[in-house]
């Protein structure tokens, strides 16, 4: 679990970044949309990015910013297979790790996906045309960072919490990395 937090730090950190970058990010999707002759449909995909990017980018500052939605996006999908395997998981968290992986899907269609408070990054979109068009896709990287948050919590708070738990007094195990507050160390030898 400590890796799958470390990893998600590190993805937050490049996150942050990206975030400092968001209008480069909105010109240099408005560019290539218009490169791609692309102007009347919104940002649909990360498969749509990567084809701007690879075909219609023609600028290092747009191709570099455009890539850091497309690596933070790789790494996220990285992190929910990772996610399966630190702990099987139950139906919730198991649909959280379902829903991220359905959102870093290549083709999914993420144009109706808004951030919500405490995520900002729609409302720096000021005109109607930005919103409809780009609030998806600025919506993408918070709002699966939300949902792994989301099942860190669930996971350490539902189902970990169980596997440390001694079952003869139902106190944390000494023998585990952490064990209950108070506990003497030698409790549960005999």
């Amino acid at each position: 679990m400590d890796e799958v937090v470390d990893t998600l730090g590190k993805i937050e950190q490049n996150y942050k970044l990206f975030q400092q970058q968001q209008l480069t990010f909105i010109k240099a999707l408005k560019l290539t949309r218009v490169e791609a002759n692309d102007i009347v449909r919104p940002v649909s995909s990360i498969n749509q990015v990567r084809c701007y990017k690879d075909h219609h980018c023609y600028n290092s500052r747009d191709k570099h910013v455009l890539n850091m939605f497309i690596s933070i996006c790789n790494d996220l999908h990285n992190l929910c297979h990772k996610l399966e395997k630190v702990h099987p998981g139950d139906s919730v968290s198991n649909s959280l790790v379902a829903k991220c992986k359905e959102l870093l899907k290549e083709n999914n269609d993420f144009t109706a996906l808004r951030a919500t408070y405490p995520h900002g990054v729609v409302n720096y979109l000021s005109l109607a045309e930005a919103t409809d068009c780009y609030a998806g896709v600025v919506s993408l990287i918070p709002v699966v960072i939300g949902t792994i948050r989301e099942w860190i919590s669930y996971t350490n708070k539902n189902l970990l919490r169980k596997d440390r738990e001694c079952s003869k007094c139902k106190c944390e195990d000494p023998h585990l990395k952490n064990k209950a507050p108070g506990m003497p160390a030698n409790k549960h030898r005999n």
